[in-house]
């Protein structure tokens, strides 16, 4: 039940009880009436600004208008006070019954309490992390592989069909520099001395043990090869082999995709998807051949001063046209981009987000303009950069280099910290925003440090069933029906905590509508903040807490007020990818 929902038709349905408004009801819009938590909690309990946004259409004063607004909601059962405030939002406070039965309403659905139908059952891929498969994954890689994934989990819990896609950088340059750099590790374990790793090659420890493979499978056979003969080997070999770290390194993060899409497959059969792909921009119209300017600044390396083959992007939002063949006939690497975002478009998705690195800000405007060309305009791209994350150690930053194999992976940082203590604090800042991890902060048992506290609240409702089982040993506990007392919560604080859980759903909506999973983060460390503080009320009196051996049907109310605050706890760590522990030492 989303309060916030159900009080918009109320609200609506009251407004439509008003002679002004039934008058004009053709030439005004409700769709700008938002329903919403006052900012202040002590104006009441839901606020809309109806009476603000109707007003000019309607030729009429604000305050006026709310007064007569006012004078409707009154007539609702469930509002116990209307009144208005500044220049005309109205407040509104609910009855002690509809917390009551919102209260009902949260223990029967559990942890299903905030699944939403607004994506409508949506068709959206979600592709994020995309390391190139040249190393294990570094702690730059977290962030966006967290970000992703809690985005995919928080988007099907508001109705969306979502796949998790990661895109294998599989093709180009880099992945000949890779095998090279195996192939020099496959000498090594022949016996050979291979001194220092040559500049250029990546010279990670990561790459002995593909060597050691090589050597086992191949023997001496691949060094009597010429390049052309053995990089085909070593390439597929030791990709697997980078893939298999990073879907481990995956894993440890709790992360898992439903598609692994390689690059290489577009180059296949003489790149026939890229071909395609390239047609049907120019049968829409879209490609043409001629030359660009030169670019301002350090000239890209898909830039040539000839004649080429260009997307027309400048049409469809972009900066300038992008080139997809060169004078030589080859494809662009953005030509890939072309035949990848084609591909996802005829498996059928309708909103295709793609997670990068802040390093590709640059990518933002063409993609955006790549789909409103492939699609039409019918399917909806967003691209959603992580700013980078700052490591410390001690109070020291960590310097790292994937180039020169001096980097702390993300498996360091998860078997050092925790899974839970990774994911979480990835999450809580704005992904668009520097993000400072400290392996210290991130372990302290303290309310500074996010995950603890928000776990610890999780564990703090499982020790209240604890207690209440040790209070009541002739009662069995876990058959109760939570739900059926629950007019015995009359205490204004529990009031509070029931209004804050009442957020959930309207937070899902709006957090899967933004596409910004840190305000889950946000809402959890608040949610856990009202729970810890209404405990420690009971510290001091003894009448507030959740279990009293003398006031038993008291005592089994609140306990259908702890599995709702535990319900929500647990189904919003889930989407964060995080654990909800029954207890913490």
């Amino acid at each position: 039940m989303n309060l916030f929902a159900d009080f918009e038709t109320r609200i609506k349905n009251a407004l439509e009880t008003i002679d002004l408004i039934r008058e004009k009801r053709a030439e005004i819009d409700f769709d700008r009436i938002t329903v919403e938590p006052p900012r202040d909690a002590s104006h009441g309990d839901v606020a809309t600004n109806a009476a603000m946004v109707l007003a000019k259409p309607l030729g009429t004063n604000p305050r006026a208008l709310a007064d007569l607004v006012c004078t409707a909601l009154k007539q609702d059962p469930d509002v116990s006070e209307v009144s208005v405030a500044g220049p005309g939002f109205i407040n509104l406070r609910l009855t002690k019954s509809y917390w009551q039965r919102l209260l009902a309403a949260m223990i029967g659905a559990g942890t299903d309490f905030g699944r939403s139908t607004i994506g409508a059952g949506r068709k959206t891929n979600v592709e994020y992390v995309s390391a190139n498969p040249t190393g294990p994954m570094h702690v730059g890689h977290c962030r966006g592989a967290v970000v992703g994934d809690a985005l995919a989990n928080l988007l099907a819990f508001a109705g969306y069909e979502v796949t998790k896609e990661y895109y294998i950088n599989d093709a180009g340059s880099q992945i000949d520099v890779l095998a090279r750099s195996a192939f020099l590790r496959y000498r090594e374990a022949l016996g050979e001395e291979i001194g220092e790793i040559p500049s250029g090659l990546y010279p990670g420890d990561y790459l002995v043990p593909v060597g050691k493979a090589l050597a086992d499978e191949f023997g001496v056979r691949l060094h009597n090869m010429t390049e052309d003969k053995w990089m085909p080997l070593v390439k597929d070999r030791t990709i697997d082999a980078m893939m298999s770290m990073i879907r481990e390194d995956l894993a440890a993060l709790n992360v898992h995709h439903d598609v692994f899409f390689s690059e290489r497959a577009l180059h296949a059969d003489g790149a026939q998807r890229i071909r395609t792909a390239i047609n049907d921009l120019t049968f829409k119209g879209h490609v043409y051949r001629g030359t660009l300017p030169p670019p301002k600044g350090q000239l890209p390396e898909d830039w040539e001063d000839r004649e080429q083959t260009l997307f027309r992007s400048t049409e469809v939002g972009d900066d300038i046209d992008r080139p997809l063949i060169k004078s030589d006939g080859s494809y662009t690497y953005f030509a890939a981009d072309v035949a990848y975002f084609k591909d996802k478009f005829d498996r059928g998705y309708e909103e295709m987000i793609y997670v990068l690195g802040a390093d590709h800000g640059g990518y933002v405007k063409r993609l955006e303009a790549l789909a409103r060309a492939i699609s039409g305009g019918s399917s909806k791209l967003t691209v959603l950069l992580c700013q980078l994350v700052k490591l410390y150690r001690g109070g020291e930053p960590v310097k790292m280099s994937k180039r020169s194999g001096d980097f702390v992976t993300l498996r360091e940082v998860v078997d050092e910290v925790g899974r839970d203590s990774v994911r979480f604090m990835m999450l809580y800042r704005k992904s668009s925003e520097p993000l400072d991890f400290d392996f210290a902060k991130v372990t302290e048992q303290s309310k500074d440090n996010p995950v603890f506290y928000v776990q610890y609240a999780h564990a703090r409702c499982m020790s209240v069933f604890r207690q209440a089982r040790e209070a009541f040993p002739d009662v069995d506990i876990d058959s109760l029906d939570l739900a059926a007392s629950v007019d015995r919560i009359q205490d204004d604080h529990e009031m509070q905590l029931i209004a804050k859980i009442a957020e959930y759903p309207r937070l899902i909506e709006a957090t899967a509508q933004s596409q910004e999973p840190h305000r889950l983060a946000f809402y959890l460390y608040d949610l856990a903040s009202f729970f810890h503080a209404h405990w420690n009320k009971g510290k001091d009196q003894p009448d507030l807490r959740f279990v009293n051996d003398k006031n038993r049907e008291l005592s089994i109310a609140r306990l259908g007020l702890v599995h709702a605050v535990a319900s929500v706890l647990k189904s919003g760590l889930a989407i964060t990818g995080t654990a909800a522990p029954d207890e913490m030492r």
